[in-house]
């Protein structure tokens, strides 16, 4: 027999506030039973049932396709559901995601003038999600009674978590409602928790705009600026998150309190011993539009691997910053090479995206990243194009491609026009196609093997003095632009497809 919590009925709203309170009072009663339990067994209770509790849901019907809404909103990719029917969704974390699930409510009823019913779903809650943060109670537990956890709590389901619908695979069963969102909770929730595995820092403190690179060395620039603007008091950011959510604070104006702080140091939280897999590092904005970098390593593998899981924080847009071989002898080390097409030899998203996809350029990507290499370079015209070029990049999952002796991939890449060659761009792009985040590549050459110009360590050093600090000053004011002329612009019906999920 089943050991739930107290039962909240079903109600219908035309606030969104009050459809988003709803939601947060479902939750918050369905861990406070999950904890309450958890805590008892560990303390060796023998509990009356299988201890269950379920995520809050939303749930919109409509008779009509027809929008009703106006203006502005009907512009939007997003906001509106694709025919009518019933949709649904289950939902975490509404103290994280407030903000987003209060807009995308209000854009449904908006757009649909009809209500919105939130209740509980038939979903559980895997135990493992209920804990708070750094909370591992289940170690304390005898080998015995971790055995038995699966009879009496939930456990994670893998089942309950696949990117069918983002995927574009999956198809509800007889009677079941169409999805509202391209994520259910408990996939939502596992990607919380590999976050702070991989990167280091709470979801929390990710920011809208993303910089992705595989070098060390932008990161120590990164951390530079972050600090810098931190000891500036009149600063667009206000925190800035190392690993460890070592959260550093911006200084206040002469008279003033400091920022986001209640205590009396500007400095808080803990470094960990070792880095992280994948670090991530947070210029945080109050609004949380600031910008996040990480450093996913090498490989197609790892960047894959964190944006499947930042994806359900759906930014605004990402960006990668790293180095590529240049193809073509008339390019320099030091040159920039903005990807307008991707060749995708990675492999990693064979299974998820056919090969047969194929990943556009972004216009106001591209433009964003353009006007941010020709402000930062201050080059303007044929200057700007003699140290960036714009064209295809090829992405490999083979790191010495270039070793092969048949020559392939060599001929492949100049069938293809490809101008430049790594091993990640092509990965973030087409993850960003596949889970609707608006996405981009600016490169720079570091080497030209075909030409004889391989990477030595002499070389590299001086190349990473003489651009990295460019390179990434680039990136940070490319997203700046982004932001200031409005992200409703950047979710592009380019990534949407014919039935798409409501949700942005």
């Amino acid at each position: 027999m089943p050991y739930l919590p107290e039962f909240i009925a079903p109600l219908r709203f035309t606030d969104p506030i009050a459809a988003l309170a709803q939601a947060h009072l479902i939750y918050d009663n369905s861990i406070h039973h999950l904890r309450q339990a958890m805590q008892r067994y560990v303390a060796g209770e023998e509990l009356p049932g299988h201890v269950r509790a379920c995520y809050p849901f939303v749930r919109v019907q409509t008779d009509t396709m027809a929008r009703q809404g106006s203006g502005d909103v009907t512009r939007l990719s997003y906001g509106f559901v694709s025919g009518a029917g019933r949709f649904e969704t289950t939902l975490t974390r509404p103290d994280l995601y407030a903000k987003y699930y209060r807009d995308q409510f209000g854009l449904l009823l908006e757009n649909h003038q009809v209500e919105l019913e939130v209740g509980t779903s038939t979903q559980p809650i895997p135990v493992h999600f209920s804990f708070a943060d750094n909370e591992h109670v289940e170690g304390s537990l005898t080998a015995e009674r971790r055995a038995r956890m699966r009879d009496v709590f939930d456990l994670p389901d893998l089942a309950a978590m696949d990117d069918g619908i983002a995927n574009g695979t999956h198809v509800p069963h007889r009677g079941e409602a169409q999805p509202l969102s391209l994520f259910t909770a408990p996939r939502v929730d596992y990607s919380l928790q590999r976050l702070r595995h991989y990167t280091g820092t709470g979801p929390e403190h990710f920011q809208n705009f993303l910089l992705f690179t595989n070098y060390q060395f932008y990161i120590d620039e990164f951390i530079a600026l972050g600090h810098a603007a931190m000891a500036d008091a009149a600063s667009e950011y206000i925190g800035f998150v190392e690993p460890g959510n070592v959260i550093t604070r911006r200084i206040a104006a002469p008279g003033s309190p400091p920022d986001l702080s209640d205590a009396a140091s500007l400095v808080s939280g803990t470094p960990p011993p070792r880095l992280p897999q994948m670090p991530a590092y947070h210029l945080k904005r109050a609004d949380g539009s600031g910008i996040s970098m990480v450093n996913i390593g090498v490989g197609p593998a790892n960047a894959k691997t964190i944006t499947d899981h930042i994806a359900v924080l759906r930014p605004h847009a990402w960006i990668m910053l790293g180095h590529c071989a240049g193809l073509r002898t008339t390019q320099q080390l030091g040159d920039y090479v903005l990807a307008h097409g991707y060749v995708r030899e990675d492999h990693v998203l064979d299974e998820e995206l056919p090969l047969w996809v194929p990943i556009p350029a972004l216009a106001e990507i591209q433009v964003a990243l353009e006007s941010a290499v020709s402000e930062v370079t201050r080059l303007k015209g044929a200057a700007l194009k003699s140290i960036m070029r714009t064209g295809t990049v090829a992405s490999t999952d083979n790191r010495n491609w270039e070793l092969l002796p048949d020559n392939g991939p060599q001929r492949r890449f100049s069938q293809s026009r490809a101008v430049a060659l790594d091993m990640e761009s092509a990965t973030i792009a087409a993850n960003g196609f596949r889970f609707r985040v608006p996405y981009g590549t600016l490169l720079c050459v570091s080497d030209k093997p075909l030409h004889g110009e391989i990477k030595l360590p002499g070389m590299a050093n001086h190349f990473y003095r003489e651009r990295v600090d460019q390179h990434l000053r680039i990136g940070m004011r490319a997203l700046e632009l982004l932001r200031a002329q409005g992200v409703d612009q950047l979710h592009s019906r380019k990534l949407r497809s014919f039935a798409e999920v409501a949700f942005q």
